[in-house]
């Protein structure tokens, strides 16, 4: 080879190393995503709360007196555990407990009249029935007979008019009775004493019509709980009764509660023109999850409706656009068309344009992402 050709050989080298020293220089570094694969797996069809549900008891009764007075009596402290039946609070009441025993002996006294009046018309009625049967055999005079006669129905009127009397001194003494209940607070059921408002010696007055005041003694029955949510009212017209739900709870971050719709509300709430919401209550599915639970907790649900098993899924996250992922194939960005079905914030079912194995990208807002870039895996995520 002549010396000229070598020289230009070596040029053409020498130009081909600085071109390609200065296109690697210059070169678009590959971007780094974040991705995860697709895989076999289920998907759920859920709903959830739009705001902050509550844990709630199914017997919570705030209670007070239905009259006015002063507290005389107050068996329990706030957290007392309590019967049926047992008195929580009572008002002075020392004057209906003595009209109750007046009653009671105007009672005695009204019994006693009754023995009285209806002895003398009995001896009264004996006495014309006499006359009666001498006047038809013309031994007494039809005077006389009258007379008798007219005076053993004066005596049965005067019978009756106490037995009137005495069911009058019974019925006042169940009207007093039911006076001085009104005194007296009974639990209406087992419970926990949760509240009082009120000590002893205190006054106590029933609420104003359309004024809230703070019960006298607010009792919960922590045995059974369930959960009331709202639900927005887009989602709860595909809510039945019956269907399963996931509970969370803030005070219990790291447990899922399972529970099941119990009732649907018949109405929606506008108190929020522009999120109107359905009210839903769902019961705990195992009685054993509500015990250390506390009526008020906030609470979160999750409802399920709908589930399909084993099918091949991709992280919701990176799906874009019209149904479209980057799929990430050998250093490259590829942007995908698939079929998506059943859906949730974090899984969505593939029906096609994607086969389990192949890995997408889920950092779909990273500046640089589209079509066609060339990428690397950024395994910080991990």
């Amino acid at each position: 080879m002549s010396t000229s050709k070598k020289f230009w050989l070596f040029f053409i080298i020498i130009i081909a190393i600085i071109a390609g020293a200065i296109y690697y220089s210059t070169r678009p570094k590959p971007i780094s995503v974040f991705v995860k694969p697709v895989e076999m797996g289920d998907v759920e069809a859920t709903v959830a709360n739009t705001r902050a549900g509550t844990v709630n008891a199914c017997k919570r009764a705030k209670l007070a007196p239905t009259v006015g007075g002063q507290i005389s009596f107050l068996p329990v402290k706030e957290g007392d555990q309590v019967k049926k039946g047992q008195i929580l609070l009572e008002l002075w009441n020392e004057d209906m407990k003595a009209q109750i025993q007046l009653t009671k002996e105007e009672t005695i006294a009204a019994k006693a009249r009754l023995k009285q009046a209806c002895i003398v018309y009995d001896v009264a009625h004996r006495e014309a029935d006499r006359l009666v049967k001498l006047q038809k055999k013309g031994l007494a005079s039809v005077e006389k007979t009258d007379q008798a006669v007219g005076d053993s129905r004066a005596k049965q009127a005067a019978c009756d008019a106490a037995k009137a009397s005495q069911k009058e001194a019974e019925a006042r003494i169940k009207v007093a009775t039911a006076a001085l209940e009104r005194t007296i607070l009974r639990a209406p059921f087992d419970g926990t004493v949760a509240e009082i408002n009120g000590e002893l010696g205190e006054v106590v007055t029933p609420s104003p019509v359309g004024i809230a005041t703070p019960p006298a003694i607010d009792l919960i029955d922590n045995r059974c709980m369930y959960i009331s949510a709202p639900i927005d009212e887009v989602d709860a017209a595909a809510i039945r009764t019956g269907m399963k739900a996931r509970i969370t709870l803030d005070a219990f971050p790291d447990k899922n509660f399972a529970g099941r719709v119990s009732r649907i509300s018949t109405y929606v709430q506008d108190r929020e023109k522009q999120a109107r919401t359905v009210d839903i209550e769902i019961d705990f599915e195992d009685p054993e999850n509500i015990k250390g639970l506390l009526a008020g907790y906030s609470a979160d649900a999750e409802i399920i409706l709908n589930t399909k098993k084993n099918i091949t899924r991709v992280p919701t996250e990176a799906i874009i656009g019209d149904n479209k992922v980057y799929l990430f194939d050998d250093g490259v960005l590829m942007e995908t068309q698939i079929k998506t079905g059943l859906s949730n914030w974090q899984f969505t079912e593939v029906i096609s344009g994607l086969e389990a194995g192949q890995q997408v990208v889920t950092s779909v807002d990273q500046t640089g992402v589209k079509d066609g870039v060339s990428a690397e895996i950024d395994t910080s995520e991990n």
